[in-house]
């Protein structure tokens, strides 16, 4: 029954191919307060059924977890629609909770690591709405060229997804120190792939913005971020900077 429970979670802390079934969700969801809900929401559950299993995980969900979490980085490298590279990155940082509830953290550890992981992904989200106001789509190489163009817009865009990929001082930089610390004490090859996975995330998110931010801005004169929506976007930044400052000390 324990091990059933564990499959469960699989949906909430998604393992492929049950992780079709949030991206399937995230897609059919336009409105952008559900898809910001839906990605705090989400992995919650996924770590309360953990817990209710009260099972140490196996070995090969450990590993399905891994594999999960490296093919949807690879995916998300050559995504071209923002919203779904959210999504993608957002299962493949999951995955790697599945490392993190295995190296016997407490629950309210898993439930900050979750949420450390979800905060960037939605102020992207919050991003990518304000790319489509402006044109219409938020897809790279479709415009390029926001540096110019909309320079506040593409100074948080670059800050949020070096958030979004781990970068230091953001407290998913502690989960992803966490998981590979945790995976090394069992596995020194988990603890590898964990560090290829993030690499990879670096390559998305390079690519990411290169598609965005490079290149001649286009003939279109989009409205740039106005400066109090650029502030309150500078202030979530700050807290989740100061968050993780205070949690790489603690780990």
């Amino acid at each position: 029954m324990s091990e059933v429970l564990l499959v469960v979670a699989g949906l909430f802390l998604p393992l492929f191919p049950f992780s079709m079934f949030f991206t399937e969700m995230f897609d059919r969801m336009r409105t952008v307060k559900h898809r910001v809900l839906l990605l705090f929401i989400w992995p919650q559950i996924g770590i309360l059924i953990t817990q209710l299993a009260d099972v140490d995980i196996p070995d090969w969900i450990i590993g399905w977890a891994l594999f999960t979490a490296l093919l949807y980085g690879f995916r998300a490298v050559a995504l071209r629609e923002v919203g779904l590279w959210s999504s993608f990155l957002a299962i493949s940082s999951w995955a790697i909770m599945w490392v993190i509830a295995d190296s016997n953290n407490a629950y309210f550890q898993l439930v900050f690591y979750a949420l450390a992981f979800s905060a960037p992904l939605a102020l992207l989200i919050l991003l990518c709405d304000e790319i489509e106001k402006r044109f219409g789509a938020a897809y790279t190489d479709l415009y390029g060229g926001l540096a110019e163009a909309v320079p506040r817009l593409s100074g948080v865009l670059v800050i949020v997804v070096l958030a979004v990929i781990a970068s230091p001082l953001f407290p998913n930089f502690t989960a992803m120190l966490s998981a590979i610390i945790g995976a090394s004490s069992s596995s020194f090859f988990a603890a590898v792939v964990i560090g290829c996975v993030w690499l990879v995330w670096s390559w998305a998110g390079a690519r990411l913005l290169q598609g965005l931010i490079v290149g001649p801005a286009s003939e279109e004169k989009p409205s740039d971020l106005d400066a109090n929506l650029t502030w309150k976007y500078v202030a979530g930044l700050s807290v989740l900077t100061i968050v993780g400052i205070f949690s790489m000390g603690s780990l």
